[in-house]
């Protein structure tokens, strides 16, 4: 199949590309980059007069809920919803049922996920067994069988001994270790950040401190083991100056940020949305606002969709007992565009964020335009708006605290290795 993408303005901020320029592909890979090589006929054109044409979006935090939980979400749902939010290369947590600490568990997901040929779904695999914070899992084999990294997805490594002796193992071998920071202690039952908020509406409060403390362990044991951490959903202006110090320091560190945590905040819960009970919790003005510049300086490195679809009926219980989670994947591009807009930065900055610096933390070649490389493209419109209503989201998971609410930005075509996984219909 070979697809001349014409007249679009093309983005890809690896290498430095912001012009309107043609994109040949052929046998699913870019052949050309303004010129068509010679004697190119495209069996499809696709005119991206007023789009933008930019490398397909990596996200690096999405929970698949296959296996296990399919009852929230299945495969083939939520690989749908990536390609519709131009996501074609993502990074899934080890929480599964079973959870992700046996290399077959690992090959069975990777096998699937290339039969669907949607997305590039790329595990995290578990880091001790179980996710029980006690027993490390067998690295070398889980890496060998497809994981990128090692997580512990939302379950705290309590014993620091373990956590150091991970860190030298993975030291040793090169791995990343991808953790969320929260000390367990101080945010055990806790469901809402710990301010004025939480205690209005008599919810159990989970003060800054359980990230900010946690962080300053993973960082001075990730410091004597030289090894590479990413810090996952920072939430608190605590962990975005303890990461900024961090990397001047020398510490191999990055760090994202969920794209809710860029425009919400505990106000947002106002009479118990339970649709903002997130995991880390929505946290005051002054933390947005340090998550908003930290991205902008480079002191978090990409944002993620932090993709968690969740139950109709587990959301309709009380705030303090619904399931945390809001599903992302088809909000990355607006809530990325939308941070950039208000920080006055060009659409180039958002890109940057949700494809070169997050394949870059994957350690995976993805994330860019260049000729030769696989054809993962997403064009969309930047101006388009769109309400976001349960029946427009492809995603089994329809909670997000913005249902009802208006985007600017919309994915009009989706292509993984040159072949179209989704069209936009609306138009």
């Amino acid at each position: 199949m070979k697809i001349h993408i014409r007249n679009g303005r093309l983005i890809d901020p690896k290498n430095k590309i912001d012009a309107q320029c043609d994109v040949y592909i052929a046998a699913g890979k870019i052949v050309g980059i303004q010129h068509a090589p010679k004697d190119f006929v495209a069996n499809q054109t696709i005119d991206a007069s007023g789009l933008i044409v930019s490398p397909g979006f990596v996200d690096l935090s999405a929970r698949l809920r296959e296996p296990g939980s399919e009852y929230s979400a299945t495969l083939v749902s939520e690989l749908n919803a990536a390609a519709a939010g131009g996501v074609t290369s993502l990074a899934c947590t080890p929480d599964t049922q079973p959870v992700l600490d046996e290399p077959g568990l690992v090959e069975m997901l990777k096998y699937r996920a290339k039969q669907l040929n949607l997305a590039h779904v790329y595990p995290l695999g578990a880091l001790t067994r179980q996710l029980e914070g006690k027993l490390l899992t067998e690295m070398c084999k889980l890496t060998e069988a497809g994981c990128v990294g090692f997580s512990q997805a939302d379950h705290a490594i309590i014993d620091t001994q373990v956590l150091w002796r991970a860190c030298e193992y993975a030291s040793t071998f090169g791995f990343t270790l991808f953790l969320r920071a929260e000390d367990d202690y101080l945010a055990k039952n806790g469901v809402a950040h710990d301010g004025e908020i939480a205690s209005r509406l008599g919810l159990k409060g989970i003060p800054s401190a359980a990230e900010g403390l946690a962080i300053a362990s993973i960082l001075r044991i990730a410091h004597e083991t030289n090894t590479k951490i990413h810090l996952c959903r920072l939430s608190t202006a605590e962990g975005v100056n303890l990461v900024r110090e961090a990397k001047k320091q020398g510490v191999q560190v990055t760090a994202d940020v969920s794209a809710q945590h860029l425009h919400l905040t505990d106000l947002d819960i106002g009479y118990f949305n339970a649709h903002a009970h997130l995991k880390p919790p929505l946290r005051s003005i002054r933390d947005k606002d340090a998550l908003c510049q930290g991205l902008k300086d480079g002191t978090i490195d990409a944002i993620c969709s932090d993709h968690t679809p969740v139950n109709d009926d587990a959301k309709l219980l009380p705030f303090a007992e619904s399931e945390a989670g809001a599903t992302g994947l088809e909000l990355l591009l607006p809530l990325a565009l939308k941070w950039a807009n208000n920080q006055k930065l060009d659409i180039a900055e958002a890109i940057a964020k949700i494809t070169d610096q997050s394949a870059q933390i994957l350690g995976i070649n993805s994330g860019h335009l260049s000729i030769g490389s696989d054809a993962d493209i997403t064009i969309f419109n930047p101006d388009q708006t769109w309400k976001v209503m349960p029946d427009q989201l492809k995603s089994q998971g329809k909670n997000t605290p913005f249902l009802g609410l208006e985007m600017t930005g919309k994915v009009q075509y989706t292509l993984l290795h040159g072949q179209i996984t989704y069209q936009d219909e609306s138009n």
